[in-house]
């Protein structure tokens, strides 16, 4: 597998500042670039910011999404490959997404599987459920996309490893609550273990309502080994080679 620099970019996104978001994701992968990296992870729905609620049953909601969307990828520095998460409509159906953006357009699109419907979250009310695996190549490499919650279940991983991925990305949007960050790689350890891919996790930070999202961005390799490890709380980004 080919060496590769890769940015997180662990972004405090605000519900509904489409072009403010945008903005920010853009200047984080500017300043990724200028360090050497080629690919930008950034979180969950960090295009619209999470959870978008009632937002999120808005069909004008989906066409401004997809609008910036394109307008991101046509401002990325050339050759950087960046990941989003973004809210998608296709014909009736919606979807929380991810897309692939690189030199100008969009590239590839994952459809997340698995939507969490307890505590704080209530996607099954306002998306549909994807089924596909997402894997693109870039650089040399052939990374899978999950998204937060489809690595808390077995499936989802395995069926992007068995898609041809060597490394896998997991957008997230994982609010804060004690021992969350334990879990989390207990989570990620125990995909690893099903999948035997390495995984990259990007997380939000910053508060939405009553929600906490405290960042706390890692990687492991094949091996379940913590490899990187953000802070919690602060936005920022940290570059690693991949896996």
């Amino acid at each position: 597998m080919a060496a590769m620099k890769i940015a997180i970019a662990q972004l405090n996104a605000t519900v509904g500042d489409l072009d403010g978001n945008a903005a920010r994701v853009l200047a984080m992968a500017q300043q990724a670039a200028a360090a050497g990296a080629k690919l930008v992870l950034a979180p969950e729905l960090a295009l619209c910011g999470y959870p978008p609620e009632d937002l999120a049953l808005r069909s004008d909601f989906y066409s401004e999404n997809a609008r910036v969307l394109q307008d991101l990828a046509t401002q990325l520095p050339a050759g950087l490959a960046l990941v989003i998460g973004h809210p998608l409509a296709e014909g009736e159906n919606r979807y929380n997404a991810a897309s692939v953006l690189c030199d100008g357009r969009i590239v590839s699109t994952y459809r997340k599987q698995k939507l969490p419907n307890h505590t704080v979250c209530d996607e099954v009310r306002t998306f549909n459920a994807g089924a596909l695996a997402g894997v693109f190549e870039h650089g040399g490499v052939r990374f899978g996309l999950n998204i937060c919650a489809d690595i808390w279940e077995p499936g989802p991983a395995a069926q992007a490893r068995d898609a041809g991925a060597e490394v896998l990305l997991v957008l997230n949007a994982s609010p804060f609550h004690m021992d969350k960050q334990l879990e989390r790689h207990e989570v990620a350890r125990q995909r690893i273990e099903e999948c035997g891919l390495p995984l990259i996790y990007a997380n939000l930070v910053g508060g939405q309502d009553e929600l906490v999202f405290d960042g706390a961005s890692f990687a492991l390799d094949a091996r379940r080994t913590l490899t990187a490890q953000l802070p919690a709380s602060p936005e920022g980004g940290e570059l690693r080679a991949a896996p």
